[in-house]
């Protein structure tokens, strides 16, 4: 199993953080050891000072498929969830201006939080894409939004991603981040919802 992420999907969190907003999807890996465990505190890692929390939605692929068409990439998935992607800000920052690749950043153990709850994208009638997510630290929101204003849909994604890899029953695609990203200290804790039903909580140790 892997864990594909998208990068600047949000058009706010792209400019948020002085980047140019992509023309097409940006993504890399995760490995499974990046899984935070359930119940288990995410432990800041002594050799970054500055990470920070994006919350996202994930959706878990149902098929093996590769060059998936457009018009098919929507049977992939049946379920929706939602996740965090920590990201240690200050190491990504100083391998990007470097020209270095930056899984250091983003890949290391327990920078992957995935809900154990996933919900079935028929649930709702209206569409899931118009089902609002947020993230609150502390019991204040810090990002909301809904898959509406992502620049590249989940069909999209799929369809991308597949042309370049095989995608394998099981694998997770973390959609993006909309803005609103911070770091996390000692002591903070982080609830995700989706549509009002928490998905998860994480307290952050120093």
């Amino acid at each position: 199993m892997k864990l594909i992420c998208i990068g600047r999907n949000y058009a706010d969190h792209a400019k948020e953080l002085g980047n140019k907003v992509p023309s097409e999807p940006l993504f890399f890996l995760k490995p499974d050891s990046a899984i935070l465990p359930h119940r288990h505190p995410f432990y800041i890692p002594e050799w970054t000072q500055e990470v920070h929390y994006e919350v996202e939605l994930l959706v878990r692929i149902t098929r093996n498929g590769k060059s998936v068409a457009l018009e098919f990439a929507h049977r992939y998935y049946e379920e929706v969830s939602l996740g965090i992607d920590f990201t240690a800000r200050d190491v990504q920052s100083a391998a990007k201006s470097e020209g270095h690749p930056w899984e250091k950043a983003k890949a290391f153990d327990g920078s992957a939080v995935v809900s154990r709850e996933w919900i079935a994208k028929d649930h709702w009638a209206e569409g899931w894409e118009h089902v609002p997510f947020e993230l609150k630290k502390n019991g204040t929101v810090v990002q909301s939004a809904t898959a509406e204003s992502m620049l590249f849909h989940v069909d999209q994604l799929i369809a991308h991603v597949s042309k370049y890899m095989t995608l394998k029953m099981g694998d997770i695609l973390f959609t993006g981040t909309p803005s609103g990203v911070g770091a996390v200290a000692d002591g903070d804790v982080l609830e995700g919802t989706l549509d009002g039903a928490r998905m998860f909580r994480v307290q952050v140790h120093g």
